[in-house]
């Protein structure tokens, strides 16, 4: 499991002119989904994500975590996460789950969040969305489930 993490000042998500989510002071998370990806992998994920030290404390430090800054969560299903370009200029998308694998352990992810903080805020799977944020920093960091076990 992939997950592109951007602290945000603000952050939304729209599909066809309509508000799906948002949030204030908080990060974006990009999730996307591999084939071989379980619960382990989502558990991992959220509860690394929330307590990442990347919010400054009262002295301009990034000592504090988005769990103690009482900040929201976006969470975006992104399978394009997944997609491998070393060879050709067409990505493959071979790597990342098919809808119907991805989709409950999206879900899941989400439920996970939402035990470990009090906001989070979604996208729509499997729909066109279109993503504004501002990012915070900017402060944008990639984490692989499988690379931090």
């Amino acid at each position: 499991m992939r997950a592109v993490v951007q602290r945000v000042t603000r952050a939304k998500v729209t599909i066809e002119g309509q508000i799906v989510g948002e949030i204030a002071n908080g990060l974006v998370i990009l999730l996307g989904i591999a084939l071989d990806d379980t619960e382990e992998d989502a558990d991992y994920l959220a509860t690394k994500i929330v307590a990442l030290r990347i919010f400054d404390d009262l002295a301009g430090r990034m000592n504090v975590s988005l769990k103690d800054s009482f900040g929201g969560l976006l969470v975006v299903s992104q399978f394009t996460l997944y997609g491998d370009v070393r060879r050709g200029l067409r990505p493959s998308w071979s790597d990342a789950a098919p809808p119907e694998v991805a989709e409950p352990l999206y879900e899941y992810f989400v439920q996970k969040c939402r035990q470990l903080v009090e906001r989070v805020e979604t996208g729509s799977f499997r729909k066109i969305m279109h993503v504004e944020l501002v990012n915070d920093g900017p402060v944008t960091l990639m984490l692989d489930s499988r690379k931090l076990f």
